[in-house]
């Protein structure tokens, strides 16, 4: 075995100080999102903020500290935020930093056409195997790319990273300068315990019903949040399960274990869970180390509409802040003010009603503020932006039920969306749409 690259890996390895000096004002940084959060070279680059001017530093969510994103880092740092975390959130929406709205799946693109430059990538990544490849890790979604086209990749080689499989590495040869670091990763658990007892029932009464909709030998794919999570837990005693799915948590072990999430009627790559990164905690990263069940693809390639299409009975479930009676989505914004991004929404909302024997589901809990709002509403928050049309909506669920919307005109819409809103709001739904003609009075029956 030629294991000549151990030599030139060791003349790569520099302190986190010394790699972060190959950052220079102007410098266009892409970050590894997620859990796999490279703190140690972020660290190391704000160090240096004083000696820097009009960096940008642009990524997908990322669990850990922003502090490029802060005030006093104006003129030094300025955040694009590809998806909007919670940690970036309030920079964005005070004009601090920016927000690029763009389908998860056409990320990889703009690197590759230089519409989006890229001259530094800080990625994290699991030691070198005896061939010199290391893994992405938890997350390979848009890095992979990012790499290939930086002109300076800087690594933090951590051996907690796990080494995950499919097309997720990359050889030591192709980074500039190397970091040695042994951190736990960045950890985001289910979210369970932050759960009121009445939101906890209301999202399993959500799961509940999305996964009544889940027949055997459906591929799934999950969002985040608290109702991916619920449904989780609905899904044993169904049969040969698949996913195909642009990320999962913790939850999908124990349908692994359980013999429930088999893989086996996938008409996508048989027998393999196919994700692009996982935003969970240390159980999970420790099952998808070296675990061949699981491959790992970039963006472009899972969240593509037309490979999610070619799985069969292909479930999509995805959430929302509010819905409108004509079916319209808003999932990235309250109003005016910019809260997350569209993600793989629309990817895989498309690409599930593509499929043969296909369900997109959108799904969200019928009010908001304790009970004051109803996220079924006549019309959608002035300056709010539509994630997902209603051209292509087809399942909307809340906890009080499942409104299928597709191929029906906007009365019998109406109809079906107020059965699913809260109860309190059902009259106020249907006067709305009377005053606008949508329907005659008396048209919907409000229970």
């Amino acid at each position: 075995m030629n294991m000549q690259w151990i030599e030139r890996y060791k003349s790569k390895l520099r302190t986190p100080a010394e790699a972060a000096k190959l950052i220079t004002s102007g410098h266009k940084v892409y970050v590894h999102p997620g859990c796999a959060m490279p703190e140690v070279l972020v660290d190391a680059m704000c160090d240096r903020y004083l000696e820097l001017e009009d960096v940008e530093v642009f990524h997908l969510m990322t669990v850990g500290k922003t502090r490029y994103s802060l005030p006093e880092m104006e003129g030094h740092f300025r955040h694009n935020a590809l998806f909007i975390g919670k940690n970036v959130r309030e920079a964005v929406n005070d004009g601090r930093a920016d927000f690029t709205p763009i389908f998860l799946s056409e990320i990889p693109r703009l690197f590759y056409s230089g519409v989006v430059p890229v001259d530094v990538a800080l990625v994290h990544l699991s030691p070198p195997d005896e061939h010199g490849f290391c893994s992405f890790g938890v997350g390979v979604e848009c890095t992979k790319p990012a790499t290939e086209v930086a002109s300076i990749v800087i690594a933090q080689i951590n051996p907690n990273m796990p080494r995950t499989l499919g097309d997720c590495f990359i050889h030591i040869d192709k980074l500039t300068c190397c970091v040695e670091v042994d951190v736990p990763l960045k950890e985001l658990p289910q979210v369970d315990g932050n759960l009121t007892s009445e939101e906890l029932d209301v999202y399993q009464k959500i799961g509940k019903n999305i996964a009544g909709l889940i027949e055997d030998g459906s591929t799934l794919q999950l969002g985040i949040g608290a109702i991916p999570d619920a449904v989780l837990k609905f899904l044993h005693g169904k049969k040969d399960l698949g996913m195909h799915t642009e990320m999962f948590s913790d939850g999908v072990i124990k349908l692994v274990e359980d013999g429930i999430l088999t893989n086996e009627k996938k008409t996508l790559h048989p027998g393999k869970i196919i994700a692009s990164f996982v935003l969970a905690s240390r159980p999970l990263f420790d099952f998808i180390d070296n675990n061949p069940v699981i491959e790992f693809h970039p963006s472009h390639y899972v969240n593509d509409p037309f490979i999610i299409s070619r799985n069969d009975k292909m479930v999509a479930i995805n959430s929302a802040i509010e819905v409108d009676l004509t079916g319209q989505v808003c999932a990235d914004s309250i109003g005016r003010a910019f809260y997350s991004g569209v993600g793989g929404q629309v990817d895989f909302i498309r690409g599930a009603s593509r499929s043969k024997g296909g369900k997109p589901i959108i799904a969200l809990p019928s009010t908001a503020k304790h009970g004051k709002l109803s996220r079924i509403v006549p019309q959608l928050a002035s300056g709010a932006g539509v994630t997902t049309s209603r051209y292509d909506v087809h399942y909307v669920v809340t906890e009080f039920g499942v409104a299928d919307l597709y191929g029906k005109p906007i009365r019998r819409r109406i109809q079906a969306l107020v059965d699913i809103a809260h109860p309190d709001f059902r009259e106020e739904l249907e006067r709305y749409a009377v005053e606008c003609k949508y329907i005659a009075a008396g048209t919907v029956q409000v229970h």
